[in-house]
């Protein structure tokens, strides 16, 4: 494990990417401050139409602080935050560091088991939530450690009509009004910001080992695990983020908020780098096509942080035509694989750069990408970043694998967490040396640049024969009539597992099993052609638009022991 790694990625670095990078030893929150020094009355966020300058994002993000260390809040203690992409979602996150608490971000969608886990194991203080989230909350309270809820709705920021009519289609979509009451453990937002002053306490915080965030990974493959991210770790990769996009410009860009900032692909990559270099926020609480385009095309997005289905999403609109999406300059993909077709479909209709990137909630997230400009290699998922060491690493030999040859990608670096919370087993398993063990499975090129072949838990192997799901999904994505595809591999008595396609087609098509079928033996060795087809009008995903892969698996699992028992 000690042995040096070879760098050939380096040679390809555009001059304008250093190699190595010199890291603000800062807390995040101390961003948010200079960039309002500097540009107080600059808009730092747009939602639906309301603008809010860094001043006012600061203020408000103040009388957080306050109102959370008027609860008791002390240093180290973690504030939980369950919001879609809002104001509040950003002014609840910085107020949170600023009174020196730990953020802990949760999902909106989550069920009242799935809180109660993360409640109960991050032993967070004080949760802000969306008032239709409340009954959830409650449900689990007197379970958890819980002692304050703060609540909040999405038309506190909305202007008007919006403001007057988003209730009105909130009850429509949910079926409830909740009218959250100002007292006793319940807070409410807009009283918050009436009452609290801008007067905080400020605490002395190592950004080297004092945590920012307790982020817990998506849970595809077991329980959660809350991730132990510093301020450090934060940093250096928002700031190798900014050296990759090395033609942005601090003050200048304007970025597109799509990506849930719960998740911490859109926390880095569009909440912090946007408030380290005074960006303007485009924030979207819920990907609806419709939307999404009308803000580009109004707001004029420089960078455009997604995941494929997103821009699969965009490309097969009706009416995309309609819409101007030549303000797009540059965009990394992250989350899931990206379709070399969708890339290239994706910059002919934009004008500007679509890359492949590579992380994990565990690297802050962001390890590998394409260069975006120049050098770059589809298919791929790029090269280390500045900092970013990665090797192929074969676990039977306890070696590095030669070039060209699979194994297990692994990766050390600055933005490497500290190691999951209350879990030393799982962390002496996962970071050896300052090494973490990514459980992905792919391979390295004479030039460095690494290729994703699947996660080892989600290869198949049928009869004997090792089977990588992305290698199919790819060829399927090739298909013209396909919009999505996921691959899995299902329970098979014959041949251990075989190999299932699970398709959504594109408006109006029409593709039978047999004409699929024929598609994939002209393109696939007979051993990797799926045996099933599965024709569905949607594909079950996380909230950052990730396919659940191991979801359908559950489901086929159920399905064939129900037949047994019948």
């Amino acid at each position: 494990m000690g042995v040096e790694v070879m760098k050939p990625w380096l040679k390809h670095y555009p001059e304008e990417v250093p190699q190595t990078i010199d890291y603000d030893n800062r807390t995040l929150q101390s961003y948010l401050v200079e960039s309002t020094e500097n540009y107080p009355d600059k808009t730092a966020i747009n939602f639906l139409g309301k603008d809010l300058t860094f001043q006012e994002l600061f203020d408000s993000a103040r009388k957080v602080a306050n109102y959370l260390q008027s609860l008791g809040v002390e240093k180290g203690d973690r504030v939980a935050i369950m919001l879609p992409n809002t104001p509040q979602a950003v002014m609840s996150y910085y107020g949170a560091l600023l009174a020196g608490a730990v953020v802990v971000q949760t999902n909106p969608l989550y069920t009242e088991r799935e809180l109660e886990y993360q409640m109960k194991d991050s032993g967070a203080k004080v949760i802000v939530c969306l008032d239709i989230l409340l009954p959830r909350v409650n449900a689990i309270r007197e379970e958890t450690n819980l002692e304050h809820v703060v609540t909040t709705r999405i038309k506190d920021y909305l202007p008007f009509p919006k403001n007057v009519v988003q209730p009105i289609l909130q009850k429509r979509e949910y079926g409830i009004v909740v009218k959250p009451e100002h007292g006793g453990n319940t807070h409410v937002w807009t009283n918050i910001m009436d009452d609290a002053t801008v007067e905080y306490e400020e605490h002395d915080i190592d950004p080297q080992e004092d945590l920012a965030l307790l982020q817990y990974t998506g849970g595809t493959t077991g329980y959660p695990k809350g991730v132990m991210l510093t301020h450090g770790n934060l940093v250096s990769n928002t700031q190798m983020c900014q050296k990759w996009l090395y033609k942005t410009e601090y003050g200048k860009e304007t970025v597109l908020g799509i990506l849930p900032f719960f998740h911490v692909y859109g926390m880095t990559t569009v909440m912090i780098l946007s408030v380290m270099m005074a960006q303007k926020m485009v924030l979207i609480p819920k990907f609806d096509v419709d939307n999404v385009l009308k803000a580009i095309h109004k707001e004029r997005p420089t960078l455009f942080p997604g995941a494929p289905t997103i821009y699969i999403g965009l490309l097969n609109h009706p009416k995309l035509s309609k819409y101007d999406l030549s303000s797009i300059e540059a965009c990394i993909s992250g989350s899931a694989p990206l379709p070399v077709e969708v890339q290239e479909q994706f910059e002919k209709v934009t004008g500007g750069r679509l890359v492949e990137g590579y992380g994990l909630t565990e690297t802050s997230p962001v390890t590998h990408a394409n260069f975006v400009w120049e050098n770059r290699r589809a298919g791929t998922i790029g090269v280390p970043w500045p900092d970013t060491d990665s090797k192929i690493f074969n676990a039977d030999t306890n070696e590095e694998q030669p070039v060209g040859e699979v194994g297990e990608i692994i990766v050390k670096g600055p933005q490497v967490m500290k190691g999951y919370w209350n879990k030393p087993d799982e962390t002496e398993q996962s970071l050896k040396d300052g090494w973490f063990f990514t459980g992905d499975m792919g391979y390295m090129d004479e030039d460095g640049y690494f290729y994703i072949v699947d996660r080892k838990k989600d290869m198949i192997i049928a009869g004997g024969f090792n089977i990588y799901p992305r290698e199919v999904e790819e060829v399927l994505y090739e298909h013209e009539g396909i919009q999505e595809a996921v691959v899995a591999g299902i329970p098979d008595p014959y041949r251990g597992e075989t190999v299932k396609a699970y398709i959504v087609l594109k408006e109006d098509v029409e593709l039978t099993e047999e004409e699929l079928d024929q598609f994939c033996r002209e393109n696939l060795a007979a051993f990797k052609v799926p045996k099933l087809y599965e024709f569905r009008d949607e594909l079950p995903k996380t909230a950052v638009g990730k396919i659940l892969r191991r979801k359908l698996v559950d489901e086929e699992k159920e399905k064939l022991q129900s037949n047994q028992t019948d």
